[in-house]
């Protein structure tokens, strides 16, 4: 695995669960808004930490902490994801994984596995306006898999959308009816000196009455405004 980052203590990456929250290095999108520069471009620039520090310390944290979520980055590039899993299962916790959904073979096998217990993936935009967003050409068949395993996964999920200034309102009423009967979130855009696009620097957030009123009329929670 390669890991670098580990936040010890997490109330609000994993719904309801007081969470360990592992990065891992390495990312297949370059989206512009993500604040994670480093971890996505330069992850080697990072210190690293091996597995076992951290299942070390979620075996010393056992009553306290409930569960790990593993974000990035992009978790499932990772070729020993699965094992990793394992392990922090057998210590009883829950697992949440955030994924951009571009492996949905890896998805699904970590649902059959019984492995999850929370995902959420990101929709970025539209599937024929993805590359605004996620910087690189991606296959829209792949995107569409994993909202369809997610779907029927039986599983707790959520979807959720940044709220890039490159977006409109009809983006986000296509993501939604892509999505229709799914858990959404919207996410407000934060400006950052460590934006993966600078020039994203000089773009103002959506305004916030503008968030409230387009979430309720795609009946989303907001997070972030």
């Amino acid at each position: 695995m390669n890991i670098r980052g580990f936040q010890k203590v997490s109330l609000v990456d994993f719904p309801g669960v007081i969470c360990t929250t592992v990065f891992t290095g390495g990312c297949n999108f370059r989206c512009g808004y993500c604040h994670n520069r480093e971890l996505v471009l330069n992850p080697g620039n990072l210190p690293k930490y091996d597995k076992s520090e951290i299942l070390q310390y979620l075996v010393k944290c056992t009553g306290k902490i409930d569960g790990v979520c593993i974000t990035g980055g992009e978790p499932t590039l990772q070729k020993d994801l699965t094992p990793f899993i394992k392990q922090i299962k057998a210590l009883g916790l829950k697992v949440k994984l955030d994924t951009n959904g571009t492996n949905p073979e890896k998805l699904e096998e970590l649902i059959a596995l019984k492995l999850l217990d929370y995902v959420a993936m990101d929709i970025k935009a539209p599937l024929h306006r993805y590359y605004l967003v996620a910087g690189v050409r991606c296959e829209a068949g792949k995107i569409q898999k994993s909202i369809e395993i997610l779907a029927g996964s039986g599983i707790e999920h959520e979807f959720r959308t940044t709220l890039v200034p490159l977006l409109t309102e009809g983006d986000i009423f296509e993501i939604r009816e892509m999505i229709p009967k799914e858990r959404y979130v919207l996410q407000q855009f934060r400006v950052t000196n460590t934006l993966i696009d600078p020039a994203l620097q000089d773009m103002a957030p959506w305004p916030p009455e503008m968030v409230k009123k387009i979430a309720a009329v795609v009946n989303a929670v907001v997070r972030g405004a």
